[in-house]
């Protein structure tokens, strides 16, 4: 269970890594999404800090400290709860999948630093 758990914080890693360049390059599906669930445009850079967090936390509980990791994994549960609540508040129902997948990774990645 372990190795799945280590493999899911690595998926972790690589997906919050890659939305947030997408965030801080303000990518255009990026853009077109956060209008959707009603956040400004202003805003999404911003979007980036807690995922580049995220993934900083994970490293290191990847590196032998594991409260990081799970700090981490936690406050990444908690922002793609956020997600998902905002996807959900505004309807946004036709890729709520994508937070979700990241909520699950999350959860996994709070899960390894558990063990």
């Amino acid at each position: 269970m372990s190795l799945v758990l280590t493999a899911a914080v690595l998926a972790g890693i690589l997906a919050n890594a890659v939305i947030a360049v997408a965030d801080l390059a303000r990518a255009r599906f990026v853009l077109a999404n956060s209008a959707e669930v009603g956040l400004p445009p202003g805003s999404v850079p911003w979007m980036a800090a807690p995922k580049i967090a995220g993934v900083l936390g994970l490293v290191a509980g990847l590196a032998g400290l594991a409260p990081v990791g799970l700090a981490a994994g936690i406050g990444l549960v908690l922002f793609y709860l956020g997600a998902v609540a905002a996807h959900l508040r505004a309807g946004v129902l036709h890729n709520i999948a994508f937070p979700l997948a990241f909520l699950a990774l999350a959860v996994a990645a709070a899960a390894r630093f558990l063990v």
